[in-house]
């Protein structure tokens, strides 16, 4: 660790910093907590919504498929492909995904120091019931899109 620091003060020994006159951040404003984990929220139910490859790709919202009968119902999961998707497909997949990251929030609160027993198993309740409806959803959803998945 002494060399590796002597080679650092012989390298940069002759370099000079320069006397700059920053002014610091404003820190006047600041946003909210809430505001900050909705911001977060929005961006992480935006991205596993697959918001970029339904730019890119322009998928229908829903589907049709031709059932018995010869008409034409609609569908809302692509079947089959596991790499192509539709809108409302993606919008329900990230909507699970929202309410199991809630479920995970909800039970770190019931585990803050402090809280009432009370309010310690409604957060624990909350939060166990959200992420295995999350867990039950998911596979529900991909049952639908990959019939014959993990049988």
């Amino acid at each position: 660790m002494e060399a590796i620091t002597g080679l650092y003060a012989a390298a940069l020994g002759p370099v000079k910093a320069p006397s700059l006159r920053l002014r610091g951040i404003d820190t006047e404003w600041r946003p909210s907590s809430t505001l900050v984990l909705s911001a977060l929220l929005l961006s992480y139910f935006l991205v596993t919504a697959g918001i970029i490859y339904d730019m890119i790709i322009e998928p229908p919202s829903i589907g049709y498929q031709v059932n018995e009968h010869g008409r034409q119902v609609p569908v809302a999961f692509m079947q089959g492909r596991i790499n192509g998707q539709f809108i409302t497909e993606g919008l329900s997949s990230a909507f699970m995904f929202l309410l199991g990251g809630l479920g995970f929030i909800a039970l770190d609160q019931a585990n803050q120091a402090g809280v009432s027993k009370t309010r310690r198993m409604t957060f624990l309740a909350l939060g166990s019931g959200l992420v295995l409806i999350t867990f039950l959803a998911t596979r529900l959803f991909m049952s639908i899109k990959l019939p014959g998945y993990l049988r």
